[in-house]
């Protein structure tokens, strides 16, 4: 008979803290990952997997048990929970039974150039973790190279948590297989200085039609300001190339995941 965990116990109380609090994944380096999909591809991406919590009573799923079988064969920790107490971790209707802890890759610059590094999308203090998982899971079906969320701090821009639950589930595994750069922006601009990158920019303002792009020239970043502000003027003046997105309709501007995916998949058609 398996033994069912408390929501007192330790490990459980840790897993609800890494869903509920940044300061939590901040300090430990873990985030928690739930869901039959997004555990999976934890486990298949090789990321670190501290231990599987489960509810034997809510798991229907040949895969899922498959899953805990073969990791509780390799030594890692498979808590099983009640139904009640896992519903009240993963807080949302039906959740399929199955919560991965997984450690963070933290990935430095000093990590890439323009070799390694040919193309990706630098946020600039994105707030909502959602867009950030959904440009992630973009940026896997364009086979860029990473992400990098960048601070700025002289303007109070700070970028939300890629490791938030919104963007975990958004990402749709991607948050796996692809590097996370976080760092300031001022770090940022000594890094592609110094690494030769092309930095091509988004605004209203900007003359030039994205669609009037012959050639994106690698090794790029494609910079992206904030949801609500776009990329201050000092920040296009980072940018070799500013680029405007028609907006033909009522509206002046599009959600930042929706102009990102535009973009990306247009310099994927251009890439010289």
């Amino acid at each position: 008979m398996t033994t069912l965990l408390s929501r007192n116990n330790p490990r459980v109380k840790q897993i609800r803290k890494l869903l509920g609090q940044r300061k939590e994944r901040d300090s430990t380096g873990l985030f928690a990952v739930e869901g039959i999909r997004h555990v999976g591809e934890a486990i298949a991406a090789h990321t670190g997997v501290e231990c599987l919590c489960y509810a034997p009573d809510l798991l229907t799923s040949e895969f899922a048990r498959q899953l805990i079988h073969d990791q509780s064969q390799l030594g890692i920790p498979c808590l099983a929970v009640d139904g009640d107490t896992f519903t009240s971790l993963a807080g949302k209707d039906n959740p399929q039974g199955i919560i991965a802890v997984v450690h963070q890759h933290r990935v430095q610059f000093d990590s890439f150039n323009g070799e390694n590094f040919k193309w990706g999308v630098a946020l600039v203090g994105p707030q909502d973790p959602g867009n950030i998982g959904t440009i992630l899971r973009t940026i896997d079906a364009v086979s860029a190279n990473g992400l990098l969320l960048l601070d700025d701090p002289a303007n109070n821009q700070y970028s939300s948590d890629a490791y938030h639950p919104s963007s975990v589930r958004a990402s749709m595994g991607a948050i796996f297989w692809y590097p996370i750069v976080s760092a300031t922006f001022s770090e940022f601009v000594r890094w592609e200085k110094a690494q030769g990158f092309t930095i091509y920019g988004t605004s209203a303002h900007a003359t030039q039609d994205y669609r009037q792009v012959e050639c994106f020239k690698q090794p790029l970043i494609l910079l992206m300001g904030s949801e609500r502000e776009g990329l201050h003027p000092y920040q296009s003046a980072v940018c070799d190339v500013m680029l405007k997105i028609p907006m033909r309709g009522r509206v002046t501007s599009l959600n930042l995941a929706v102009a990102t995916g535009v973009m990306l998949f247009s310099i994927s058609d251009k890439l010289g």
